[in-house]
C-alpha cells in the first residue's frame, strides 16, 4: 500500500464525483459553479436565518404592536352573584374556601382568586380569597359575612 493507491472505505465517501475549482479544463473551474458576483459567490458567506432571497422576510412583514408585562399577576375573578347562586343551590353554607372553589370548579388548583362585586349577596358567608374588590368587601360585610385574605 502506498500514497498513490489509498482509497476511502467503501460506502464512507458520500460526495458525488463533482470536483470543483480544479482548473478550466475540468469544466468546473473559475467560478466553481457559484456564478458571478453576489453574496453566495463570496467566501465566508452564510445565509441569515429567515432570509428569503431579498424579499421582505416574514418576521419583518408581520405587524408588531402591544406590550406583554412579564410581571403581570393573573387572578381568577369570581363575582358575588356566582357566590349567591352557590348559596341558592345549597352547594355552600357558611364558608367558601379556596379548596371548595376548586371542588366546585370555580377555579383551578394554584389559581390566585379575586372576589368582585357584581351582583348581590343575601346570606352571611365567610369568604377566603387572595384579593377582594372594595365593593365586594363592603357587600359581604354588610350582610354579616367575613372576608379572609390569604
Amino acid at each position: 500500500m502506498s500514497l498513490n493507491n489509498l482509497k476511502p472505505a467503501k460506502g464512507s465517501n458520500k460526495t458525488s464525483g463533482k470536483r470543483l475549482g480544479r482548473g478550466q479544463g475540468s469544466g468546473k473551474g473559475g467560478t466553481s459553479t457559484k456564478g458571478h458576483k453576489g453574496a453566495q459567490s463570496r467566501s465566508g458567506y452564510s445565509r441569515k436565518i429567515g432570509f428569503e432571497g431579498g424579499q421582505m422576510p416574514l418576521q419583518r412583514r408581520i405587524p408588531k404592536f402591544g406590550f406583554k408585562n412579564i410581571n403581570r399577576v393573573e387572578y381568577r375573578a369570581i363575582n358575588l352573584d356566582d357566590i349567591q347562586a352557590l348559596i341558592t343551590n345549597k352547594k355552600i353554607k357558611k364558608d367558601l374556601t379556596i379548596d371548595k372553589m376548586v371542588e366546585l370548579r370555580l377555579a383551578k388548583k394554584g389559581d390566585l382568586i379575586k372576589i368582585l362585586g357584581r351582583g348581590n349577596i343575601d346570606e352571611a358567608v365567610n369568604v377566603t380569597a387572595h384579593k377582594f374588590s372594595a365593593s365586594a368587601e363592603k357587600l359581604i360585610e354588610k350582610v354579616g359575612g367575613k372576608i379572609i385574605k390569604i
